[in-house]
């Protein structure tokens, strides 16, 4: 698994540079040149209280790590339950030989929500982000662990330019340091190492030191309970990319709502 983010990428470039064969880049910019109205992950995470937590639930067939996930995945579907069950925005994993994605999956469940939604992938050229614009997305996901800081800031500067959010998702603190001058970039801590596929949330509770106050921040993976989100939004965490556990789950709906601490009370008896 040491090469697994090495190996992704470059399938994705490939991908990005078949695309490009069927739609030019000048022709996809030109269908993204006027950023369309799009729904703010950001306002969302703002508007957090201390006492709530906001959920982005994701979209993910299957992952390297745990095999398939939902063998009956339905984007617009799970997209409704996500909303209706109170998540603040919806992620969608569109990688397709290792989970299963399609980037028909981000319009799909745009058509069926008005939460946020953010385009997880493994991006590395432009042609990406504005792919991403097109689909429908709001918000793009970059990956520290995959680029330099130069090519971070190019990615994050067009993804700004046309519109789109950004996370930009980190291990270490190498890589939190790195990412710290995007201000306009949502930090996301990722609890699972890429490169072995291990996670382990004391990661997250570690580098929620080494995040400035006030700016946003998300936990991802590793995260099952109601007292996990508890205890990371304690340390600072607003905003909670959930996936495995929602995907896994017989009733998502009730799960999520169990995360966000929205179960249904008990019936009085007379």
């Amino acid at each position: 698994m040491e090469d697994f983010l090495r190996m992704v990428l470059e399938e994705r470039r490939r991908d990005a540079a078949a695309a490009a064969a069927r739609e030019p880049l000048e022709a996809l910019q030109a269908r993204v040149a006027k950023p369309a109205g799009r729904c703010s992950l950001f306002e969302r995470l703002q508007r957090v209280s201390e006492s709530e937590a906001c959920i982005v639930a994701e979209i993910k067939r299957a992952s390297p790590s745990a095999g398939l996930l939902r063998a009956a995945c339905d984007p617009a579907r799970i997209a409704g339950v996500y909303e209706q069950a109170g998540a603040g925005g919806v992620s969608v994993v569109t990688e397709p030989r290792h989970f299963q994605g399609q980037a028909a999956d981000v319009a799909a469940a745009r058509a069926a929500t008005a939460l946020p939604i953010l385009r997880k992938d493994f991006y590395s050229v432009p042609y990406q982000i504005y792919e991403t614009a097109a689909l429908g997305a709001d918000v793009v996901l970059l990956i520290a662990a995959c680029l330099d800081f130069s090519q971070l800031r190019d990615l994050y500067i067009v993804a700004q330019a046309i519109g789109l959010e950004v996370v930009v998702e980190v291990h270490t603190a190498d890589e939190l340091e790195m990412v710290l001058p995007l201000a306009n970039a949502v930090i996301g801590v990722n609890s699972r190492n890429l490169r072995t596929m291990k996670t382990d949330l004391n990661i997250t509770r570690e580098l929620s030191r080494m995040i400035p106050p006030g700016r946003l921040a998300m936990a991802e993976s590793g995260i099952h309970t109601r007292r996990d989100v508890k205890e990371l939004r304690e340390l600072g965490y607003r905003g909670f990319l959930i996936g495995e556990a929602l995907m896994r789950s017989a009733n998502p709906g009730l799960l999520l709502r169990m995360l966000l601490g929205h179960t249904p009370q008990p019936r009085r008896t007379a």
